[in-house]
Order: C-alpha cells, then sequence, then structure tokens
C-alpha cells in the first residue's frame, strides 16, 4: 500500500472478510494478538492479489516495504524536506542500522535507497510544477535541494528533461503513481 486510498481498499476488504485487524496503515495491517490460518491467509493473498496487492509474509520483504513507505511519507507527507537527513530518519522509523538497510534495499530492489528516494522527490517535484502554485525556487528548497540548478540537474538526470520543459509538456499526464516510482 502507498497511499490513503490504497488504505481504505484494503480496510474495505478487512471489513467484507470479516477479519478485524487492531490497525490498517500504509503498507501494513496489524492483526496485534490473532493470528490468521493457512486458509484465511490464502484467501487474503488471492483478494489482495486481485485488486493489485502484494501480501508479503517474509521479514526481508516487510523490511523492504517498510523502508519504501517511510521515504514515500517523508517525500509525500511533510511539508519541507530541509534540514533532514534520509539515513537519520530511515534509522529512526525503521529501527534497523543504515548500512544494513543499505545493503539489503539495494541487494533486493536493484536500486539505491538514494536513488529510490530521489525518484520520489522527482515525482513530488513533477506533482508541484503540475499544481503550479509554487515558484521553482520554492519547490527546490522545500524538497531540500540547496539551490534551484541542484534541482534541475537532478531532475534533467531522471527525467531527461528540464522542470520547465517538463511543465511545458503538460507533465501531468506524464506523471507516475506511487507505485511505480
Amino acid at each position: 500500500m502507498v497511499c490513503d486510498r490504497c488504505t481504505l481498499v484494503v480496510s474495505s476488504l478487512m471489513t467484507e472478510l470479516n477479519f478485524k485487524p487492531a490497525s490498517v496503515e500504509i503498507g501494513e495491517v496489524d492483526f496485534a494478538e490473532r493470528e490468521l490460518s493457512a486458509d484465511e491467509l490464502g484467501i487474503l493473498k488471492d483478494r489482495l492479489e486481485a485488486l493489485g496487492f502484494e501480501l508479503i509474509d517474509d521479514k526481508r520483504g516487510q523490511l523492504i516495504d517498510k523502508i519504501k513507505t517511510s521515504i514515500i511519507d517523508l517525500v509525500h507527507r511533510q511539508e519541507s524536506l530541509e534540514k533532514i537527513k534520509l539515513s537519520d530518519y530511515l534509522k529512526k522509523n525503521v529501527n534497523y542500522d543504515y548500512n544494513h538497510i543499505s545493503h539489503l534495499f539495494s541487494s533486493i530492489e536493484g536500486v539505491t535507497i538514494e536513488q529510490y528516494f530521489i525518484n520520489h522527490k522527482i515525482e513530488k517535484v513533477k506533482e508541484l510544477l503540475v499544481y503550479d502554485e509554487l515558484s521553482a525556487t520554492e519547490i527546490a528548497y522545500r524538497m531540500g535541494y540547496s539551490s534551484l540548478a541542484h534541482l534541475s540537474g537532478q531532475f534533467k538526470k531522471v527525467t531527461g528533461m528540464t522542470p520547465i520543459q517538463f511543465k511545458k509538456l503538460d507533465g501531468g499526464k506524464i506523471r507516475k503513481s506511487l507505485d511505480k516510482v
């Protein structure tokens, strides 16, 4: 789950299946003390997959999902990324040493945590450019870039175009959904 709508869909499924989780949050359903039976897990897995979700039941997969969810929360739900150090943020939110999670993430996802973070930042920049409420300089500082030139360079490296070119192309039509970043 990568957004609030995903959480709503999964919550509705839990109600429909008459499962009573303690909580449903982005990337996690907590059943507290209750253990689902093998049959219930099978039904849940099938129903989640039919909705485009994946049931992650191994510890490494859960950790990767928690890293992704933490980055998505940081980039898409924080007002500003100024003065936030990614390694400290993840260490606090995931409760693992950054070197450990960085190596694990890279080996499983085939991309570094930093690149995953940058990709999400660029998607957020695209969103802010499409909304056209902030200047490019304001967007740069809000997203934690030291300058507009730094943002523009990274934007071009990831997308192949400058932020200005993106806006001229009606960028809203070429944005990615969060689960595709």
